[in-house]
């Protein structure tokens, strides 16, 4: 009878205590959705949701031009606690205490999450209208709950690649405070698929990024995150040090929107305690450090895109040469064939494999994130398929520097351009050609064998001319690595790996020692870190 009492105004004085220390969130409750009652009420807010392309932003209050803003962009592992970790940043934001006993939501439940993500694959929340409750900063936090899904590395490319149109647009993000690793402090050694997560989002900065780099440490008990700290020395994660030449590192437990008990409450007020000091020590880490503009992220972005552009265009040149030099094999093989119907002055026939261009149509994607390709009529060339976004006019397409393009054969000017739902495609087609020029270079030179040599000798002009073409085409993927190279945080990233094995074969193929040495050393590092 005494414990149901005592259990009665325990839940009792709790009630009334909530009453008062939360109403001065009356106007923030009356603009939520209540999703749990008790201690603490959870509430779901309803920021201001808006589709820009495949992009989605959440704005929480109104933006105050006369206050600074702090830029996060979080990435971690499903289950490593990213969702309850920016609720958390929201909370401590809002100025919300363990006394007020009320917790609000941000994220969306997880199920609604993972339809959005079919189609969203970066979200952007904006915490406006709260400066001065504990910081003196509202807060942009970018989550990208599409990064290591079980949809696999094409998915992981797509998040790259918004995460790029994010931070180019006029309306995006042009600098970050903080690039946040979110992981277990369990954790004891990073899976494949981790690293795989972080190398991915580490490749996209500049090697300025390095000291905004930290380690966000959930489900922590307080005490030093040695495993996790080890996993990613051992996996040799790039991030900001300390005087002591540590990982910075943020400690935070999951556990504020557990309903208080009397038996567990005690347990939760140090959970609660634990987080609020690692939310202070992070947040004065994001007002003490100098942000990191992205117009070096951006370069080494453009520089990845035009590297892929490239790779992808040389392929395609590669198999045109190819089949050209094939074209050109028969003609010859015909030439010796018929070499006694030339001595005999008649009419003949040979039947050739002819390339051509061919027109083939394509998704165009949104009416915004427009996935066109931008293709040369003049060259017949595809100069940037796939992953054209973010603009209509070819003018604009990263593939152009200084009004010309750096990926076609001729380097066209970009009037040459358009950009539509269609690529050029190499096609090859069985042929009958009438020798009537080998029958008149016959006639007009002294003897057939000067002829013959004529012809081949334009052949053979045609085919060096070819591989003239590929070599240059190979020299200009080789320094785009190279380029990388120095600008880059995480230059052997997948993303720039997936071209060296093409490349390499080539060079091979070229027989450039020096330069097959240098991009099997890169591939190299990748394997000894893996």
């Amino acid at each position: 009878m005494y414990f149901i009492l005592c259990s009665v105004s325990f839940e009792l004085v709790s009630l009334l205590f909530y009453r008062n220390s939360s109403s001065k969130y009356n106007d923030i409750i009356s603009e939520s959705v209540l999703i749990q009652s008790g201690s603490p009420a959870v509430y779901q807010l309803k920021p201001k949701k808006e589709k820009i392309g495949t992009l989605t932003r959440m704005t929480l209050g109104e933006k105050n031009l006369n206050k600074t803003n702090r830029t996060i962009l979080l990435v971690g592992e499903t289950g490593a606690g990213k969702s309850t970790l920016i609720n958390a940043l929201v909370n401590y934001t809002m100025g919300v205490k363990w006394e007020d006993n009320v917790w609000f939501q941000i994220v969306e439940d997880e199920q609604r999450r993972q339809s959005e993500s079919q189609t969203s694959d970066v979200i952007v929340y904006q915490i406006f209208g709260f400066e001065d409750e504990t910081l003196p900063y509202s807060l942009t936090i970018i989550d990208t709950p599409g990064y290591g899904d079980t949809r696999g590395i094409e998915q992981d490319e797509t998040v790259r690649q918004r995460l790029f149109d994010l931070f180019r647009s006029e309306d995006g993000v042009h600098e970050i405070n903080a690039v946040g690793l979110v992981l277990k402090a369990t954790e004891n050694q990073l899976s494949d698929r981790v690293r795989y997560i972080f190398d991915s989002v580490m490749s996209l900065f500049g090697k300025n990024m390095e000291k905004n780099i930290v380690a966000l440490i959930t489900h922590s008990d307080g005490l030093t995150p040695e495993s996790a700290l080890k996993a990613l020395e051992d996996a040799n994660i790039k991030c900001a040090k300390n005087e002591e030449n540590e990982s910075v590192y943020f400690l935070f437990n999951n556990h504020q929107n557990k309903q208080k008990t009397k038996r567990i409450t005690a347990a939760l007020k140090s959970a609660w305690s634990l987080t609020t000091v690692g939310m202070s020590q992070f947040t004065d880490f994001l007002k003490e450090t100098e942000p990191q503009k992205l117009m070096t992220t951006v370069e080494v972005l453009n520089s990845r895109i035009r590297l892929k552009a490239c790779i992808q265009n040389l392929k395609e040149r590669v198999e045109f040469i190819e089949v050209k030099q094939k074209e050109i094999q028969q003609t010859e093989e015909a030439l010796k064939k018929y070499e006694q119907e030339m001595k005999n002055n008649e009419k003949f026939t040979v039947e050739v494999d002819e390339v051509y261009k061919n027109k083939q149509s394509i998704d165009g994607g949104g009416w915004l994130f427009y996935e066109g390709a931008v293709c040369c009529k003049v060259c017949e060339e595809n100069c940037h398929y796939p992953g054209c976004t973010m603009t209509w006019s070819p003018a604009r397409c990263v593939v152009m520097i200084d009004g010309r393009c750096t990926s076609c054969t001729k380097k066209c000017p970009v009037s040459a351009h358009v950009k539509e739902k269609w690529i050029y495609v190499n096609k090859t087609r069985k042929v009958q050609k009438i020798l009537e020029e080998v029958k008149e270079k016959y006639e007009k030179n002294k003897t057939e064998s000067e002829s013959r040599l004529s012809i081949l000798g334009n052949l053979k002009k045609k085919t060096e001319e070819l591989q003239k073409d590929k070599d240059q085409w190979l020299e200009e993927s080789f320094q785009h690595v190279l380029t990388l190279e120095q600008i880059a945080l995480n230059t052997d990233s997948l993303s720039t790996l997936v071209h060296l094995d093409f490349l390499i074969e080539k060079m091979k193929e070229k027989g450039d020692t020096e330069k097959v040495q240098k991009l099997e050393e890169m591939k190299r590092r990748v394997d000894k870190d893996k």
